[in-house]
């Protein structure tokens, strides 16, 4: 059986991936935090700093913050409700997952998918530390998840969709999952227009939350495609050139070249759908005219 171009780049992309979150994790155990870029700094990028106030940093393991590898805050954005089922895409370090659990309360459920073993371990410790039962964590890729259809009430995920080399496919497994009338509820990056090839061609740069990134109306229509309604893409951080400067450092890239390109072409941004209810059958003569 032959292996086509792109499911070569898939994989190629999938294992820079998990190498860096996993590199991330290993920086947090032993004390250090983690970034969004591909290399760490002596402080977090433009993208991943300061999300969550300090009333929910005090509500999780200090951990939990520091492996936080987002691009919002999808837990403050997103509705969920007492006894609600949660799923959280590429969970890390959990703080998402750990910050819903709390909102679903004992009734409800929240679960974490990540590829990363390092992650993942990170992830179990801060639940121990964390106290709450509420929580699992399973170990899978956002392309397949491991849970029966129609079985989640709300999917969110925090700067991790982009970072998929088949969005297409992250989408419908988001859809299936999903009860109907079930929501989805997003923090991702997105972009305005054409972002240079320089930084598209840069495999590093996906694990960095650019690369991968759809711009906004390709991602409306790719969520529509997948057979969500009620769409809709709210901005929540606009970067400007100096932003993109100090991000695309140490990437390989020409610099002074990109950023005035890319000044206010990328943007964190918060999107929201739903998956329509099941239609309901006729029950009479006339119902359905």
């Amino acid at each position: 059986m032959s292996t086509s171009n792109s499911e070569i780049e898939a994989t190629d992309i999938r294992e820079v991936v998990k190498e860096k979150y996993g590199q991330a994790a290993l920086r947090v155990k032993s004390g250090g935090s983690s970034c969004c870029g591909a290399t760490a700094g002596n402080g977090c990028d433009p993208i991943t700093a300061n999300l969550y106030d300090a009333a929910q940093a005090g509500q999780i393991p200090e951990e939990a913050l520091l492996a936080s590898l987002g691009c919002g805050n999808p837990t403050a954005l997103a509705k969920l409700n007492p006894g609600e089922t949660v799923l959280d895409l590429g969970s890390g370090g959990g703080i998402d997952v750990l910050l819903s659990a709390k909102r679903v309360g004992p009734a409800g459920k929240a679960y974490g998918l990540d590829m990363t073993d390092e992650m993942l371990a990170l992830a179990n410790e801060n639940k121990s530390r964390a106290g709450i039962a509420n929580v699992e964590f399973l170990k899978g890729e956002i392309e397949n998840i491991p849970l029966p259809d129609n079985s989640v009430d709300v999917i969110i995920s925090n700067c991790v969709i982009n970072l998929s080399a088949d969005k297409n496919r992250v989408l419908r497994e988001a859809f299936r999952v999903l009860k109907p009338g079930g929501r989805f509820a997003v923090s991702d990056v997105v972009t305005r227009g054409e972002m240079p090839p320089e930084i598209r061609q840069s495999v590093l740069a996906w694990v960095g939350c650019i690369a991968g990134a759809l711009e906004e109306n390709d991602y409306r229509s790719k969520l529509a495609a997948a057979g969500f309604e009620k769409i809709e893409i709210e901005p929540t951080r606009v970067y400007r050139a100096e932003d993109a400067r100090e991000f695309l450092t140490g990437q390989g890239i020409d610099v002074d070249a990109i950023a005035p390109q890319a000044d206010g072409k990328f943007l964190s941004a918060f999107l929201r759908a739903v998956k329509p209810e099941a239609k309901k059958s006729c029950c009479g003569p006339t119902c359905c005219s």
